[in-house]
C-alpha cells in the first residue's frame, strides 16, 4: 500500500492541547506502552476530524491496525467532548453579545435500520439536526447536541432550552422562518399566510434587513462544516453529539475570541 504526507489546517495549539489531555488520561489510568505516543495519537484524531480521513487510510499511514485507530480516535473524541460547554455555560458569553443569530443545520449520516426519525423532509436526506448560535460577526459561539433529522428547527431549539435561555437573558436573536412562533426575544421575518397574502412595503424592507443580519449566521455553520468529517458521518448516529462537542472545543482553541 502506498502512503503520502498530508497537511492538517490546524495550529499546534490544538495538537498540544489534545496531546496533554491524552497524556494526563494515560497517567490517571497508569497505562503502559502503547503503539502511539500522546502526540501521535492526537495527530491521528485531528486528521480524522479535520480532514475526514477514513480509519483504513489512517491505520495505514500511522502503521497501526484499523481497530487500534478506531479505539484511539474514540478515546480522543471522548476526552475533548467532556470539556465542551453546555448551554448554561455558553450563556455567560452569549448574554454579553449585542445580539445573537440562531440557525439550524443538518449533519448528513448513512442510512440506518430505523430510517424515519432521521429523514429530514426539508433537506430530503438522512441526518442529525444541530442548532447553532453565532455572534454578530458570524463567529460560531455554541452548537447544540444532535437530534434526529426529522426534528423541526423550532422543536429542536425548544427541546434544548435555547429559546427560554435566550429570552430569559433578554438577548435579541435573529432567526429564519423555521422559528416562527418562538416568541420571547427571538425575531423572525414576516411570513405570508392565508390572512396576509401580501406583505407591505415596510414588511418587505424589514425582511430584507433581517436577512442581511441572519446571513452572517451562515458563516458559523460554514465554520462547523469546515471539519470534513461532518460532510457525512459514517458512524452510529449516537456518536454525533460527542463528535460535535469535540469539534466545538477544538474550534474555540483555534479561535479563542469566545473562549472563557
Amino acid at each position: 500500500m502506498l502512503s503520502y504526507p498530508a497537511a492538517i489546517s490546524l495550529s499546534t495549539r490544538s495538537l498540544n492541547h489534545l496531546a496533554d489531555l491524552i497524556r494526563t488520561h494515560r497517567y490517571q489510568l497508569r497505562s503502559r506502552w502503547r503503539r502511539l505516543d500522546p502526540g501521535r495519537q492526537a495527530l491521528l484524531a485531528l486528521a480524522h476530524l479535520r480532514n475526514g480521513d477514513t480509519l483504513t487510510c489512517l491505520a495505514a499511514g500511522f502503521e497501526i491496525g484499523v481497530a487500534t485507530a478506531w479505539r484511539y480516535i474514540r478515546e480522543a473524541i471522548t476526552l475533548l467532548a467532556v470539556a465542551a460547554d453546555d448551554l448554561q455555560s455558553a450563556m455567560t458569553r452569549i448574554r454579553m453579545l449585542a445580539y445573537a443569530i440562531l440557525d439550524g443545520t443538518l449533519i448528513s449520516i448513512d442510512r440506518v435500520n430505523d430510517q424515519k426519525p432521521y429523514y429530514s423532509g426539508k433537506h430530503r436526506r438522512h441526518g442529525m439536526n444541530v442548532q447553532v448560535i453565532a455572534d454578530p460577526a458570524g463567529r460560531l459561539v455554541w452548537a447544540s447536541p444532535a437530534l434526529p433529522g426529522a426534528a423541526h428547527d423550532l422543536t429542536a431549539a425548544r427541546t434544548h432550552g435555547i429559546i427560554v435561555a435566550l429570552s430569559s437573558a433578554d438577548v435579541m436573536t435573529f432567526a429564519d422562518k423555521a422559528y416562527q412562533g418562538a416568541r420571547g426575544s427571538v425575531r423572525t421575518p414576516f411570513k405570508r399566510h392565508r390572512y396576509r397574502p401580501k406583505l407591505s412595503a415596510r414588511q418587505k424592507a424589514v425582511n430584507k434587513a433581517h436577512a442581511r443580519v441572519r446571513a452572517r449566521g451562515e458563516r458559523a455553520v460554514a465554520n462547523l462544516k469546515v471539519w470534513k468529517l461532518l460532510a457525512k458521518l459514517r458512524c452510529s448516529p449516537s456518536r454525533t453529539t460527542a463528535i460535535l462537542q469535540a469539534i466545538l472545543v477544538l474550534h474555540h482553541i483555534e479561535n479563542p475570541i469566545h473562549q472563557g
